[in-house]
């Protein structure tokens, strides 16, 4: 993928999130049963990087719990990022902007983290090399026993969803100009959207992780009406 046409494709996701961001809150009200069986087994006093963090679904969560090991949510949405600071008290939890998509995002950190949560957001982010890139990032601000709980969206598996899939010439570019497994999707709640979005299999989503120099493990599908909507994995740094 062409630089200019990534790009393209990251400001085409900016713009939805910013025009959309209320819209995108308003169909997820809870986690996901995937995510909430990840948040539910994160240990109490661990450290945790929220990477995409949205308007703020598990923050609410490991509040509600009773996490006390501090949390700092990071996304490049600000009207998701002001939602998601409404959705717990400021003690213990933090929220910053953050995009994955500038290569200096991590300097805007100061720590490493024992739990770092990537979900639903790596399948945005256009382009092999960005995702490698955003992956050793991420390997970087793991402490050395830590692990980063990864999910992606398997909408393939969904004929609905299949349905919402529409031709990149909608955003004047080419099939051969994007990448294999690249799909543009229509949005069709309280309003129009289009947004990019990148599959995945389990075999290269670990392979992401390996560039990385990360360790794959603990793979599953869950979420949706199939419980396949998601593809899970956990990543922690290779012996």
């Amino acid at each position: 993928m062409e630089p200019d046409v990534v790009q393209r494709v990251l400001d085409l996701n900016a713009t939805f999130y910013q025009v959309n961001a209320v819209a995108f809150a308003d169909t997820r009200r809870r986690p996901q049963p995937g995510v909430c069986a990840v948040v539910e087994a994160i240990e109490p006093s661990a450290s945790i990087l929220d990477v995409g963090c949205g308007h703020g679904l598990v923050a609410g969560q490991l509040h509600r719990q009773g996490h006390s090991g501090g949390y700092t949510g990071i996304d490049s949405s600000p009207q998701l990022l002001a939602l998601a600071a409404q959705s717990v008290p400021t003690q213990g939890f933090a929220f910053h902007r953050a995009d994955l998509a500038a290569a200096d995002w991590p300097q805007r950190l100061s720590q490493t983290y024992q739990v770092i949560l990537a979900f639903a957001v790596l399948h945005h982010l256009p382009g092999e090399p960005m995702r490698q890139r955003v992956a050793s990032s991420l390997a970087k601000l793991l402490t050395e026993d830590g692990r980063i709980e990864v999910s992606v969206w398997n909408f393939l598996e969904l004929p609905r969803l299949r349905q919402r899939i529409v031709p990149w010439k909608r955003l004047g570019l080419a099939d051969d100009q994007v990448d294999p497994d690249d799909y543009l999707l229509d949005w069709r709640h309280a309003g129009r959207g289009l947004r990019y979005v990148h599959t995945f299999t389990p075999a290269s989503l670990g392979q992401l992780a390996a560039h990385a120099g990360l360790m794959a493990s603990d793979g599953r599908f869950s979420d949706g009406e199939n419980g396949r909507l998601g593809l899970y994995q956990r990543w922690s740094l290779a012996a």
